[in-house]
C-alpha cells in the first residue's frame, strides 16, 4: 500500500509564495510519475503539474512560469513552489503518485490565496 502526505497549504496574499510537499510511503514502484492536481469549490479536479521518475515535467498552462515541481527520488519527495499566486490559484492541492493501471491519492492541502 502507498501512503501520500501533503503539507505546506495555507493562506497567502496574491503576488506571494508557497511550497508544498508530499511525502510519499510504502511499496512504491521505481519508475512512476508523482504530480499535483487542485480542486476549486465547484470545480472538477486539474492537473497542475507531473514530474516522471526520469525528471519529465509537463504544466498546465495556467501555471507555467510560475509554478515549479521537483522531485527527489531517494526520499521519495516531490515538491511544488508556487510564485506570483494568484486568487484563481486558490483550491484544495491533492499529491498524485501514477504506477501503471494504478493512481494514489493524498488528502489534500488547503491553498488560499487573498486578493
Amino acid at each position: 500500500q502507498v501512503e501520500l502526505v501533503e503539507s505546506g497549504g495555507g493562506l497567502v496574499q496574491a503576488g506571494g509564495s508557497l511550497r508544498l510537499s508530499c511525502a510519499a510511503s510504502g511499496s512504491i514502484a521505481r519508475i512512476n510519475v508523482m504530480g499535483w492536481y487542485r480542486q476549486a469549490p465547484g470545480k472538477q479536479r486539474e492537473l497542475v503539474a507531473r514530474i516522471s521518475s526520469a525528471g519529465a515535467t509537463n504544466y498546465a498552462d495556467s501555471v507555467k512560469g510560475r509554478f515549479t515541481i521537483t522531485r527527489d527520488n531517494a526520499n521519495y519527495m516531490v515538491y511544488l513552489q508556487m510564485n506570483s499566486l494568484k486568487p484563481e490559484d486558490t483550491a484544495v492541492y491533492y499529491c498524485n503518485l501514477e504506477i501503471p493501471f494504478i493512481n494514489y491519492w493524498g488528502k489534500g492541502t488547503l491553498v488560499t490565496v487573498s486578493s
